[in-house]
């Protein structure tokens, strides 16, 4: 067996800072595609927390494999910085071939792929099929890096700061895709800017070879074999050590996962918050990994130094959820206050960074300390490297998995953190107990120290679950039930006077007041009174579960499909809002599919003649795509003829970017779309889009025959309790066409899947509150509609009159 001598692996110190700049490239690039590559890849097999788990073990995994697979399969005589160019040459050759295989793989997915939880292993099949090529060459940069530099306790202080720099590139891109790149433009130019910078890259790195004393490719002097150590006889020696750097990658993941639930909660779940949760997150990251590379370089045992960062990680566990459940909340901050977005910006990077910097500094200083304490004289530093990150990664993926699939929806995100930090108790017991002397007392402390403080971990506030963001500005709530799902963290609270509020993500989405009542019921109400005959409906989102209650009320309705995200919202809806949804779970012609509505629409053969859409709010984050110009067009083509679509679209907490933005890409699709208000103390609250498949026109007399009729007078019954109490009510609500507001929208910027753009714009207006201005201006451009409503001139007077119109 030959090695490289000790001269030739060394690059020199003048021109090692020019490879940490090359890590700060490839970092940024790879996660520009990384926020890309989720984004297309949530559009083919769903936003379910199942999904979104496996895309990240994907994506994790191939890098694990990659830092396994070169120093085994690519030879130590090749130059190491021509061998990271042509990486980076790979790298982005295949991240233009996902941008064409992305959706062609979905296409032939969805063709055989059944929905529901049982098509999880297959989504996960895919989504690793796509995403093992370019990761596992990603992985593979470090080791192959390693290579430039000598296996000595100065030489391995240079790995890390080469991962600290990759750390430092990646925080640049999550924020430059989250706040720049995919906001501005689409995935196609976010994806060529990681191309630009992946060709920058392997040119310098190009570069760098001819200008270093770099590996060269001949072969080179040999070393003697008793010098050099065997991998997997340093496997065995260290093996304790890979153990408690693995625990270290799950115990970080799975906080990662635990804490961005709770942080969204708090912030809000834009795509903006989800962004700087992670920039935060990885900059401690960066920074604990300098000063791990700094220290190791004078360690005299780098071990001990790691098993204290594990306590120290614990401490910071504590401290976080500290933070989380008990000082956060109760910041006396009113979000309304700070209409501005680079405000709300500014308070949330300071609220990330109190709460969330202690434990990764730890974690980050981890890798450099643990390839410090496997170093060994002679050994390859790929293997070195390679070994060390494969044993992280792999902890990491096992941490974002079982924490993102099952522990916290099992056992609540209060366990969740108890358990990471006795794991991170646990990681630095098996670094520390086997050494005597002050190491042995440092892990009798520790574990004194997760005695005293673990149990102390709090569960997450009633008030944050229910108000999220505004819970400083609320007095105690009366809950009736709190509960932590795979997807979604939910309660139920009942105001004075038995008013019931669903609240999901921190969030009311569904209530028994008046005004939501009046929605819930034009959803339901107005979607199957513009059909002549219904038939079958679908309802995506189910919510409270009042706009699919209203559908038990109409005859001839025969098939009932409800499409929710999160099973916990309907198990509970149904035990605490029954009188006001009907019971609607009780009735035999009801299915509930646990899916994500866009994938189960894009697995299921079945057409509706009524399709209602209620989904959360456009501003959080994976429901932009269910008010895509993609996603219409797939409502349109699971319509029957004459079928209705209605569409919710909220006025409060948003922009008039974001409502015409919503509203111009539905009329793109159903040009013949129209708009229907529920208003709110004489102002605008929110609207409701409608179309029918072939055209709206309504008979008068008919529709108040209908309505009078013995076998709709449950239906009639139930338009009253929710506001409309005579029969051309309903009819009232017209707020305008298509044709009338394309003045109006003339400036509105579509949302396509390639760029999602209303997650970007309406994430820009959470703490906005322009609704009766929006209003307003809206119908500055409505007309009464002459060809929609027939009849005899009284009635259509009486309804003229009834809408305003003079």
């Amino acid at each position: 067996m030959t090695s490289p001598t000790a001269e030739n692996v060394s690059t020199g110190p003048r021109y090692l800072p020019a490879l940490v700049l090359l890590f700060v490239g490839s970092g940024c690039a790879a996660l520009i595609y990384e926020v890309v590559w989720f984004q297309m890849l949530q559009l083919v097999v769903g936003s379910t927390g199942v999904s979104l788990g496996v895309l990240l073990g994907a994506f994790m995994g191939g890098m694990c494999l990659g830092s396994l697979a070169l120093p085994r399969y690519v030879s130590a005589e090749k130059n190491p910085l021509r061998v990271y160019a042509a990486l980076e040459l790979v790298i982005g050759a295949l991240a233009i071939i996902l941008l064409g295989m992305i959706p062609l793989v979905g296409g032939a997915y969805l063709a055989v792929v059944p929905s529901g939880t049982a098509s999880v292993l297959f989504r996960a099949m895919v989504a690793g099929l796509l995403l093992l090529p370019p990761t596992m060459l990603m992985g593979a940069t470090l080791p192959a890096i390693a290579r430039s530099v000598e296996a000595t306790p100065a030489g391995v202080s240079w790995m890390g700061f080469f991962y600290g720099g990759n750390i430092a590139g990646a925080v640049v891109g999550c924020l430059l895709a989250g706040f720049y790149l995919l906001r501005t433009y689409d995935v196609v130019i976010a994806t060529f800017a990681g191309v630009g910078i992946n060709l920058l890259v392997a040119a310098l790195a190009y570069w760098l070879s001819h200008k270093t004393d770099g590996l060269p490719e001949t072969t080179p002097a040999p070393l003697a074999v008793s010098h050099v150590a065997s991998p997997s006889l340093a496997n065995q020696r260290h093996r304790a050590l890979l153990v408690a750097i693995g625990m270290s990658g799950f115990v970080a993941l799975g906080s990662e996962v635990v804490w961005t639930r709770l942080m969204a909660l708090m912030l809000g779940a834009t795509t903006y918050t989800f962004s700087i949760i992670l920039a935060v997150f990885l900059a401690a990251l960066g920074v604990g990994s300098a000063v791990g590379s700094f220290t190791s370089r004078h360690a005299s045992s780098p071990r001990v130094l790691l098993g204290l960062c594990q306590a120290g990680a614990m401490l910071g566990i504590v401290w976080t959820a500290h933070a989380l459940t008990e000082q956060l909340p109760f910041w006396p901050i009113n979000p309304s206050l700070a209409t501005d977005p680079g405000f709300v910006f500014q308070l949330d990077l300071a609220r990330a960074l109190w709460a969330l910097v202690p434990a990764p500094l730890f974690w980050g200083a981890s890798f450099p300390l643990a390839v410090a304490a496997a170093a060994e004289e002679g050994q390859d530093p790929a293997f070195l490297v390679g070994r060390i990150y494969a044993a992280n990664t792999v902890g990491a993926i096992l941490g974002a998995l079982a924490f993102g699939v099952v522990v916290v929806s099992t056992i609540g995100t209060q366990n969740a953190q108890r358990v990471l930090a006795v794991t991170a108790l646990l990681s630095t017991l098996v670094l520390l107990a086997p050494i005597r002397g002050r190491a042995r007392a440092g892990a009798v402390v520790a574990a004194l120290l997760a005695i005293l403080l673990v149990p102390g971990i709090g569960p997450v506030p009633e008030l944050l679950v229910s108000y999220g963001r505004y819970a400083a500005t609320y007095d105690p709530v009366n809950a009736l039930y709190v509960g932590e799902g795979r997807n979604s963290t939910i309660a139920v609270t009942e105001l004075d006077g038995g008013i019931r509020n669903l609240h999901v993500g921190g969030k009311i989405v569904a209530s028994t007041e008046p005004q939501d009542m009046r929605l819930q019921g034009m959803l339901g109400h107005l979607t199957a009174l513009l059909h002549e005959d219904p038939k079958s409906v679908l309802i995506v989102g189910f919510g409270a579960g009042v706009t699919a209650g209203t559908f038990v009320t109409h005859p001839g309705i025969d098939r009932i499909v409800i499409a929710e995200i999160e099973p916990l919202v309907v198990e509970q809806s149904s035990a605490y809002f029954r009188d006001a949804n009907n019971d609607v779970l009780a009735d035999p012609r009801v299915e509930v599919v646990f899916d994500d509505a866009r994938h189960f629409l894009q697995t299921t053969d079945e057409t509706f003649d009524l399709i209602t859409s209620d989904p959360i709010h456009p501003w959080m984050k994976g429901a932009a795509a269910l008010y895509s110009e993609e996603y219409f067009e797939l409502v349109g083509e699971h319509l029957n003829e004459g079928g209705v679509i209605t569409q919710w679209v909220p006025l409060y907490e948003s922009t008039e970017a974001a409502v015409k933005s919503e509203m111009a890409t539905f009329f793109e699709v159903f040009p013949d779309g129209s708009v229907w208000s529920n208003t709110y103390q004489g102002g605008g609250y929110d609207v409701v889009m409608a179309a029918r498949k072939g055209g709206l026109t309504i008979d008068l007399h008919r529709f108040a025959d209908r309505l009078m009729s013995p076998d709709h007078s449950y239906v009639a019954m139930d338009l009253a309790e929710a506001g409309f109490s005579r029969t051309l009510d309903v009819l009232g609500t017209y707020g305008g066409s298509a044709d009338d507001l394309i003045g109006w929208l003339s400036d509105a910027e579509l949302n396509r899947d390639k760029s999602l753009r209303l997650m970007y714009l309406a994430g820009l207006g959470l703490n906005q509150y322009s609704a009766s201005t929006i209003y307003s201006d809206l119908l500055e451009y409505r007309t009464f509609p002459q060809g929609m409503f027939r009849g005899d001139p009284q009635r259509v007077a009486i309804l003229r009159d009834q809408m305003g119109f003079r």
